[in-house]
């Protein structure tokens, strides 16, 4: 799921990114990465709550199509957190400035899987997540350079037969654990939303949600130098230039519209742009029906997380930053909501799912409560991951099955909540802070602990 902007490149994926980055880094959600990386916190006039977007050329001279309140979620509220006494990270050598991966950022072997208190239903839960992603597991080039090709076919294969209630003793049996960089963890929250839209655009629908365009480009900067390997960017061509793509405003003032990229039309807006943070959902049809999309690409500008603005401004309070608050705030003025999400110039684009879903950057099926995103470059996608932070909901383990454009960097992660409204309310307001351990196949934390030595 691209959770969110925070979307991969989702290929078919998630959020993804999670929602409590609103409130304190930008995101992508949703979720795949997000091209190019998210920026820091613009700066703001503490004195302003209610900023005027700086205008951006766009292909008509409408004004940005006015925000309609036409809420289709309860309102709701945060969870309340449920508080827990992290496990302190383990001793470790410092980490390299340097250090762009795990691998460079050093590794500590940490304790057996059996000394961690996992219960029994996370480990259930853990392994059928496991197994379903093993197939892209065993195919994929680590990027985090802590595994290599064949470590994970012992585990893969004995994860097909093995019996779901017996969980605990397949990870105790396969797997080691081991603490990347200085272990501080760093953990939020994304879920499925379900926001009311129709096929078509007809009264009170008319928010459009648009497929990728066919002129948004993808550039991957290393086919043109070394340098730049692994560095991409999005954009599109202008005559015989290379231009950033179209940002939020202008295609809310209509740069995309009358070329037939509608897929569906919401009814509210600003649950269109939490739906856009967590990068998949579903659509609540008039019909009563369900039409499920994903994240189909993002254009390119860097995330800006508006809760952030809005706290650095004092228009929200300390605990009010949670989705739930931020959507309070832009529904109490339509025209100061609809200025405050122009503010955040990417647009991410969706396709409809057909099959299963959500999926993560895995391509395969995400589940609540068992998913993580995680950044690549720090944790092999498809891994165990062990989290002891200081909200007690988080804790346990998971499996790294998603990215997303805001999730980077050792030890940060998006934990997905499934669907409706108690993963809503806990996914919007987490934000939990501890330590945590990557389960990696036993040959691979031989080799990495040997040649720590």
């Amino acid at each position: 799921m691209f959770r969110g902007d925070a979307v991969p490149d989702r290929r078919p994926r998630l959020r993804c990114a999670g929602l409590a980055l609103l409130l304190t880094v930008p995101l992508l959600s949703g979720c795949a990465s997000v091209i190019p990386a998210a920026a820091g916190p613009r700066p703001a006039p503490a004195t302003n709550p209610a900023p005027t977007p700086t205008p951006t050329p766009a292909p008509t001279t409408a004004a940005p199509r006015p925000y309609q309140p036409r809420p289709s979620v309860p309102p709701g509220a945060a969870a309340k957190p449920i508080p827990a006494t992290p496990n302190p990270p383990l001793a470790a050598p410092p980490v390299p400035a340097t250090a762009t991966s795990a691998a460079e950022s050093g590794v500590v072997a940490g304790p057996e899987y059996n000394a961690l208190g996992v219960a029994p239903e996370q480990a259930t839960a853990a392994l059928i997540a496991f197994r379903l992603s093993c197939p892209s597991v065993q195919r994929r080039t680590d990027a985090s350079g802590l595994t290599q090709p064949g470590e994970w076919a012992e585990a893969c294969s004995a994860a097909s037969g093995w019996a779901d209630r017996d969980a605990g003793n397949f990870f105790s049996r396969y797997f080691g654990t081991v603490q990347v960089g200085a272990g501080t963890a760093f953990v939020t929250g994304y879920y499925e939303p379900e926001i009311a839209a129709s096929r078509t655009r007809r009264p009170g629908y008319d928010v459009p949600i648009y497929r990728r365009p066919a002129d948004l480009v993808d550039v991957d900067l290393g086919l043109f130098s070394k340098d730049l390997q692994g560095k991409k960017i999005r954009g599109r061509v202008d005559g015989s230039n290379f231009i950033p793509y179209y940002d939020r405003l202008a295609i809310e003032r209509g740069a995309l519209a009358g070329r037939g990229l509608e897929i569906a039309w919401a009814a509210d807006a600003a649950e269109f742009f939490f739906l856009q943070v967590q990068g998949s959902g579903r659509l609540r049809l008039p019909d009563g029906g369900v039409m499920r999309i994903g994240y189909d690409s993002q254009n390119g500008r860097d995330y800006v997380g508006i809760g952030k603005l809005l706290l650095d401004r004092g228009a929200l309070q300390p605990g009010q930053a949670s989705m739930q608050g931020i959507l309070d705030y832009l529904r109490a003025d339509p025209v100061r909501g609809a200025a405050v999400m122009n503010e955040n110039p990417s647009w991410v684009f969706f396709r409809e799912l057909t099959g299963p879903g959500p999926l993560g950057a895995l391509g395969v099926p995400v589940t609540g409560r068992a998913s993580v995103a995680a950044d690549p470059k720090y944790v092999p996608l498809g891994a165990p991951v062990f989290l002891s932070l200081d909200r007690a909901e988080p804790n346990g383990l998971w499996v790294a099955q998603d990215t997303g454009g805001a999730i980077k960097g050792a030890n940060r992660f998006d934990s997905f909540w499934g669907a409706g409204d108690k993963a809503r309310a806990i996914a919007g307001g987490m934000a939990a802070r501890g330590s945590a351990l990557i389960l990696l196949p036993r040959a691979a934390v031989a080799r990495l602990t040997a040649a720590a030595r």
